[in-house]
Formats: C-alpha cells, sequence, structure tokens
C-alpha cells in the first residue's frame, strides 16, 4: 500500500531574483514523500514548486488539492487528471520514480552515474547596471561560455550596453549570448528591439512579448532577425490539440521547456515530440525548484542528447536548500558519486 504525505517548505533566496514580472525573495514548495508498505526502508521524494503568479496551477486552495491527489494515490498516476496541474504531476512522477530508483538514479545516463556533466548556461539576474556587469564578469570568470541575461529589468540602452560589453571582448564562437525578456517587449517596438540584439550575434531571445498574443507573437517568428524561442507562452496550454495549434500558429525557433511549468515530464515530452515533427528545436530548464526538483529535471534532461547548453543552475540560489549530490563544476552541472 502507497502512502503520500506532503511537506511544505518556504526557500528563501540568498538574493532577490528580479524578473520583469517582480522580484521573489523567498519560494514556497511542497514535497511529497513517498512509501510503500512492502518496501522496507525505501522512500520516494518529488518537488511540487509552482510560481507565484506564474504557473497555470498556483491556486489559493493549491495544498488541499494536493493533499485530495495523495489520499487517491495508489500507485498509478492519474495524468488526465492531473494535466491540469503540471507542478503537482511533476512531484507525483518524481516521488515514484524516486521510491523504486537505485543509488539515486532516476533516469539512468553517465550523468545520472556521476561519469559526464551536463553544460549549463550562467544566469545573470535582473539588478542595476552595476550588479548585472559584476555577475557577469563572475560567470565568465567561472569558465562559462554560454551567459544568459535577464532583461526588462533598467533601461533598454543599458542592457545594450552591458551585451556590447561582453561582445567587444569574446567573439560569439568564443561566448554564446542568450537574453530573456519575460514579455518585456511591446509589440509595437520589438522588432526594432531584435533588430538591434541581432547584431551583437545574440543566439537567441526568450519570449520578447506578452504570452497569449500569438497572432503577433507569429508575426515576428517569421520576421525576427535572431531567433526566438517561447517559454511562457507554453503555460497552461496542456491540452495536445492546443499545444499542436500553437506550435502551427506561433512557428518559433525554439520552445523552453520546464518541466514544473509545462506539463511535468510526460507533458514535456508531449510538447518534445510536436515540436521535432515540425523542425522546431528545444532545450530544458529548471524553474527555481530547490535541489530535489533539480535533480530530477536534470537526471531528464540527460536522456534527451541534446548538445546546447541548458538552464540547469538554479540550486544554488537558495540560503535553505536541500542537501544534494549535485555540484556545479565550471560550466558543467555534475552529479558527484
Amino acid at each position: 500500500m502507497y502512502q503520500a504525505e506532503i511537506i511544505p517548505k518556504t526557500l528563501i533566496f540568498k538574493q532577490p531574483a528580479g524578473t520583469s514580472r517582480g522580484v521573489y525573495h523567498s519560494h514556497k514548495v511542497w514535497y511529497i514523500h513517498l512509501t510503500h508498505s512492502e518496501l522496507p526502508g525505501q522512500e520516494g521524494w518529488g518537488e511540487c514548486a509552482p510560481l507565484v503568479q506564474l504557473s497555470c496551477d498556483d491556486i489559493p486552495n493549491y495544498e488541499q488539492k494536493l493533499q485530495q491527489f495523495c489520499k487517491s494515490f495508489d500507485g498509478t498516476i492519474d495524468y488526465e487528471g492531473l494535466r491540469d496541474y503540471p507542478s503537482m504531476l511533476f512531484g507525483f512522477e518524481c516521488a515514484l520514480r524516486s521510491l523504486h530508483a537505485k543509488d539515486d538514479i532516476l533516469w539512468e545516463s553517465p550523468f545520472a552515474r556521476g561519469e559526464a556533466g551536463i553544460t549549463i548556461n550562467g544566469l545573470i539576474w535582473m539588478g542595476t547596471f552595476e550588479e548585472m556587469s559584476a555577475r557577469i564578469e563572475e560567470k565568465l570568470d567561472a569558465g562559462f561560455s554560454c551567459i544568459k541575461l535577464k532583461i526588462g529589468a533598467i533601461n533598454f540602452e543599458d542592457e545594450m550596453a552591458l551585451l556590447k560589453k561582453i561582445r567587444e571582448r569574446y567573439s560569439k564562437e568564443s561566448i554564446t549570448l542568450r537574453v530573456d525578456a519575460n514579455g518585456g517587449f511591446s509589440p509595437v517596438d520589438a522588432l526594432d528591439k531584435l533588430e538591434r540584439l541581432s547584431r551583437l550575434d545574440i543566439h537567441s531571445i526568450e519570449q520578447p512579448i506578452k504570452a497569449g498574443q500569438w497572432n503577433e507573437m507569429a508575426k515576428l517568428c517569421a520576421q525576427t532577425p535572431l531567433p526566438i524561442a517561447l517559454d511562457e507562452e507554453l503555460i497552461g496550454v496542456n491540452d495536445s490539440k492546443r499545444k499542436a495549434e500553437l506550435l502551427d500558429t506561433i512557428h518559433p525557433q525554439y520552445i523552453i521547456l520546464k518541466p514544473t511549468l509545462h506539463g511535468a515530464i510526460r507533458g514535456s515530452e508531449e510538447w518534445i515530440a510536436l515540436a521535432q515533427q515540425r523542425g522546431i528545436d528545444y532545450w530544458i530548464t529548471s524553474a527555481l525548484e530547490s535541489n530535489i526538483g533539480l535533480n530530477a529535471i536534470a537526471q531528464w534532461a540527460a536522456t534527451l542528447g541534446i548538445s546546447m547548453p541548458q538552464g540547469l543552475g538554479t540550486g544554488a540560489l537558495y540560503t535553505n536548500n536541500v542537501e544534494s549530490s549535485l555540484r556545479i563544476l565550471g560550466e558543467k552541472l555534475w552529479i558527484k558519486r
């Protein structure tokens, strides 16, 4: 007999995490602790980590709803019932896999065995010009060859200056630059900003305009001088037919998949299959989970055969993170065995 219990935890950021939607100081998550009466001594852990005002399952009665799913859990995941609750679904997927895992290997791969690392991007959170400049230097000094800047918090000219500063020192062959606008551009001036960014050999831009403007985004993706990656646009699109409709309408150059936000593992794999059918590329990113969620996402991502840098470096953000065997060495994420 399975028993699933919920353990809530409030994660505290080491420093405020700024996005164009606001600043995070803490992040409440719920861990699913799973056991089975015929598996003494074994336990599974999964993380449910919805993001306030962003996740489609950021609901007032979140804990009550999660408790209902826990009470009825019998070892079979109710994928249809949980389809509209991706952060909860992700928690159950990982807890069940964790319960039956050997040596914490959730998905078999050289990464999970501690034999290979995953290349990740160096993430630069929003801040003042001086703060962002210092963070960029830290990432470059640490050996990152792919830097991702969250933009939209300070003056666009200042953000351009930061990017120019990097590009003057490093060519696109030595440093890959990504930017994430979090929907911060207006449809009116987005194309002009994309053209200016393209002169700096930017690899891609995430979500240049706010989600939900499919026709406007489709126009941008058709005319853009640099690749566009969809992120927030995918949130809440949980039905397979609707996913296909979105990709056929907008046809982005990339999609960025965060299991907590985009349908858990099962839903993310649906996105991947649909994207590949349409010649759309993708990569995987964590979404401010603690080390429990990050470990699961990284182990899954390692099985996908993606060569470009992933967005999996968020585990060091918290003062009270869960102990983990995950380590960042240079620009790679490793599991220490």
